[in-house]
């Protein structure tokens, strides 16, 4: 509820994430704030219980994400956290291609995904948790989609920020077409062999 939150049970949050390669939604669901700490906590728990089930080991990943909100290609936190929470605690490369401003509506997870969910929720009273995640789990398509959605609770800051000192640490590199919006973050601490860097990207997008 925007117009009354004092009148709120609670506060839903989706995060959608979207696997081209096999068709498959996932949608965490919080309950504090659309922040980058969220949307990047999100990416990881998808990747440690689906992503690398279903794709090797330090396989590199391609990220297609839109220009704004929680995964803003401005955000210092998004790529500091990525950083962190993905590309080092996991060992792989990661590539991030934003999609230019006024463009999200391109962006494969709205029309493969989010899309379906809310025609699957449409005249729903979404008065509770359960109801959201049970509208957004009996999504499906004639093209086999099947989405999973999970809460993630927990309380994610607003306003958070990255000093230059630790956006310097970064193993980041911008590519040399449209540097903002495309670029590359490898670990920091491990080095993949050459066979696992030379392993295709996986598009997931978000």
């Amino acid at each position: 509820m925007y117009d009354f939150r004092q009148d709120a049970l609670g506060r839903a949050v989706p995060y959608g994430i979207y696997d081209m390669n096999h068709n498959r939604g996932q949608v965490y669901v919080g309950t504090s704030a659309d922040t980058p700490q969220f949307a990047v906590d999100s990416i990881a728990t998808w990747w440690q219980n689906e992503g690398s089930a279903v794709f090797p080991p330090h396989s590199p990943v391609l990220i297609l994400a839109d220009a704004g909100g929680s995964n803003s290609c401005r955000s210092r936190v998004w790529k500091h956290q990525l950083q962190e929470q993905l590309s080092d605690q996991f060992g792989l490369t990661v590539t991030v291609c934003h999609y230019p401003t006024g463009c999200s509506k391109w962006n494969p997870v709205e029309h493969r995904l989010f899309s379906y969910i809310s025609i699957n929720w449409a005249g729903k009273p979404l008065r509770s948790f359960d109801t959201i995640l049970a509208s957004i789990r009996g999504t499906t398509t004639t093209a086999g989609l099947k989405v999973k959605a999970s809460l993630l609770e927990g309380v994610y800051e607003t306003g958070q920020s990255v000093p230059d000192t630790e956006m310097e640490k970064l193993n980041l590199e911008r590519h040399t077409v449209c540097p903002h919006w495309n670029y590359t973050i490898r670990p920091r601490l491990i080095a993949l062999p050459p066979i696992l860097a030379q392993q295709p990207n996986r598009e997931v997008v978000f």
